[in-house]
């Protein structure tokens, strides 16, 4: 329970939230589908800074893997001197949050977050743009990040010369926390030649079920997160037939996989008190402790889901600080 009545947040941000909640009403048709040319209008995008244009000391590019799918990375790279002079620098594979229908690399709130990630750890960081619902639903999304995983595998000079993959980060908010513990599973079944998963930085995941959790009762408005909008997504991914205890979205009710024996990555799981969705994850976080996995709990009583879209807010740079000391740790833990 949060220590407050209302979260700490000031006036702009619960504008800001409050604007892509709009966004979210205004662009789902009554027939299940979006609309995606409006959408276009007011998804506001941000092309990437090539190097003779690196930006706040990272550069940006986007690398396309397949074309069929339109399966995409905005590749983001520490152009200083100071940080290439490190002589290998960690991976980050961040897949974006939107309930799995929404945003992408480009948008404004991840092209600045994944360029925070990238300057501030330093990291070479993958911002992943994987299939969207309703178009596309599970388990294509999983596939993506799994085939992404895959690729980098097998083309590492697309990363550049001071990209380590044998330290590798899977990273991912809502939607994309939900995605990276899926693929985190599928991909300790692969053989690798270089690329090595060494941690999974997981912020406030997308995960759900059957149950209204104490959490979603008394947050059932709050913004970005309603249990309506939620309720659609899933309705929207899962399977036909299939209700929120599938295991893709409720990981540890009772059609939970056994992960005791998957060689799952060390965890870093932030929550937020006014997050509906925060007793799913700290359901989350006792199951992996459960099932004998090392993770680490982080939680900001006052916070909203996503609110580390704001890079000013004081708990979005202590989260910074908290990711960087776990990944450290990880790295150390290597050797």
């Amino acid at each position: 329970m949060s220590s407050t009545s209302k979260p700490n947040i000031s006036w702009m941000v619960r504008s800001s939230m409050s604007i892509l909640s709009i966004i979210f009403y205004i662009t789902r048709r009554s027939n299940d589908t979006i609309n995606r040319r409006l959408l276009r209008l007011i998804d506001w995008k941000i092309s990437p800074n090539p190097n003779s244009k690196s930006i706040n000391g990272v550069s940006s590019s986007d690398v396309m893997v397949n074309s069929t799918h339109n399966l995409w990375f905005r590749l983001f790279i520490p152009s200083s001197t100071t940080s290439t002079a490190i002589s290998s620098l960690p991976v980050i594979i961040f897949f974006h949050g939107g309930g799995f229908a929404y945003l992408s690399p480009s948008s404004i709130p991840y092209h600045f977050l994944c360029q925070l990630f990238c300057r501030s750890f330093p990291a070479i960081v993958v911002s992943v743009n994987y299939r969207l619902i309703p178009e596309h639903r599970f388990p294509s999304q999983y596939e993506d990040g799994l085939e992404m995983l895959k690729f980098l595998d097998r083309n590492i000079d697309v990363l550049g010369k001071s990209a380590d993959i044998t330290k590798c980060f899977l990273a991912g908010d809502s939607a994309g926390g939900n995605l990276i513990h899926h693929v985190a599973v599928r991909a300790s079944l692969e053989k690798f030649q270089m690329l090595k998963l060494i941690g999974l930085i997981s912020m406030q995941p997308y995960f759900g079920g059957e149950e209204r959790t104490k959490s979603e009762i008394r947050l059932k408005r709050a913004p970005l997160c309603s249990m309506d909008k939620t309720d659609w997504c899933w309705k929207m991914f899962l399977p036909d037939g299939s209700n929120r205890d599938h295991e893709s979205c409720n990981v540890s009710g009772p059609n939970a996989m056994d992960i005791s024996k998957v060689d799952y990555p060390n965890t870093l799981l932030l929550v937020g008190g006014f997050d509906p969705l925060v007793d799913w994850q700290k359901r989350y976080y006792e199951w992996l402790r459960k099932s004998g996995k090392e993770v680490e709990l982080i939680e900001y009583a006052n916070m909203i889901h996503c609110f580390y879209y704001f890079p000013d807010l004081p708990e979005t740079s202590q989260f910074i600080s908290k990711v960087k000391d776990f990944m450290m740790k990880q790295m150390v833990n290597m050797n």
